[in-house]
């Protein structure tokens, strides 16, 4: 049984920083690709990050325009863990955070960064606010 677990959101004022991460238990996050989503009130939640799976130890990442160059999404494979590391947080960061996984592994030559429907397994949500 799959299950995710995620923490790491909570209130900062702008320009400051968080790290989200998301543990993931039922089966091996290496093999898989990794993503983030975020839902800002009012909007529609979309794909700011994400990473191909670990199969041939070279991942590559994708990266939302708002966000590159202030966040970077990570793994730790032996952890079972990915995280975000925000840097530089504005107040159109606030929004409510998730992580993904997709049911299907293997090589990927990128992720899928804008489509929802790519992915299976979602965290359970962390909200981050930005606000001075």
């Amino acid at each position: 049984q799959v299950q995710i677990v995620e923490s790491g959101g909570g209130l900062v004022q702008p320009g400051g920083s968080l790290n989200l991460s998301c543990t993931v238990s039922g089966f091996t996050l290496d093999f898989y690709a990794i993503a983030w989503f975020r839902q800002a009130p009012g909007k529609e939640r979309e794909g700011i990050a994400c990473m191909t799976s670990s199969i041939r130890n070279a991942e590559v990442t994708d990266y939302a325009d708002p966000v590159k160059g202030r966040f970077t999404i990570s793994r730790d494979n032996g952890k079972n863990t990915m995280y975000l590391q925000m840097n530089g947080l504005k107040l159109e960061d606030t929004a409510v955070y998730y992580c993904a996984i997709p049911a299907l592994g293997g090589v990927q030559a990128m992720c899928a960064l804008h489509s929802e429907s790519e992915y299976d397994y979602w965290g359970q949500g962390t909200q981050v606010t930005v606000s001075s």
